[in-house]
């Protein structure tokens, strides 16, 4: 199975209009357009009866002490984590491309709605809804796509694997709300085939000088 985008390239930096967060240079980071990249698929294997999407940055902090501080960066050696920024399940095994904004064109407050989404497809959890989740503002359920917005501070340059699986099953066994780690488990023995490309995003103006005025 093959699955790419026109919208960047693999292994290239996405453009700060599928971001949730740009760079700005009087507040650091300001909000982007917030749309969900295109994806496009093919050679699905037989047998196929739905599709999973997640998308996750592996360059996240596991702590917080020097996020977003002025006058230090959050270390390169630092242990990193996953943070999912979307989660879709049960979409129909005759897809084979998501449009550019189909599941997200802006940023909202306090999340998007869900679980039910476009197709009769369900979405889950993205990990806004805890990083949010003492911010009297954007407290909610953030279900669906949400681009990247990683420390404005950080020393590494963050990287988005967008991952598609073909399964066996009509439904991910789940009900309710979901996370990115209940679908891995959840379809762990129902994976037909996957595949995945990256992009990357920065919003250390260190790192990426040129994107302050591209994003104005």
């Amino acid at each position: 199975m093959k699955l790419w985008s026109e919208s960047f390239s693999d292994g290239q930096p996405i453009p700060a209009r599928y971001a949730f967060g740009r760079i700005d240079e009087k507040n650091h980071v300001g909000l982007a357009d917030n749309l969900n990249p295109q994806l496009i698929w093919d050679e699905v294997p037989a047998g196929t009866r739905s599709f999973v999407v997640l998308v996750h940055d592996f360059d996240v902090p596991t702590k917080g002490d020097d996020v977003n501080h002025e006058d230090r960066e959050v270390p390169a050696d630092l242990p990193r984590t996953d943070f999912f920024h979307w989660v879709l399940v049960d979409l129909p095994a005759d897809a084979r491309e998501i449009e550019e904004g189909e599941f997200s064109n802006e940023v909202t407050p306090r999340g998007k709605g869900g679980p039910m989404a476009p197709r009769d497809a369900r979405q889950g959890l993205n990990d806004y809804t805890g990083w949010f989740s003492g911010d009297h503002d954007m407290s909610g359920q953030y279900f669906g796509y949400d681009g990247p917005c990683p420390p404005w501070n950080d020393s590494l340059i963050h990287h988005y694997v967008f991952t598609l699986y073909a399964l066996d099953v009509d439904r991910v066994p789940l009900d309710g709300v979901f996370s990115g780690t209940d679908v891995r488990r959840a379809i762990d023995k129902h994976v037909l085939a996957q595949a995945a490309f990256t992009g990357t995003y920065t919003l250390n103006p260190r790192l990426a000088p040129t994107q302050i005025a591209s994003d104005e």
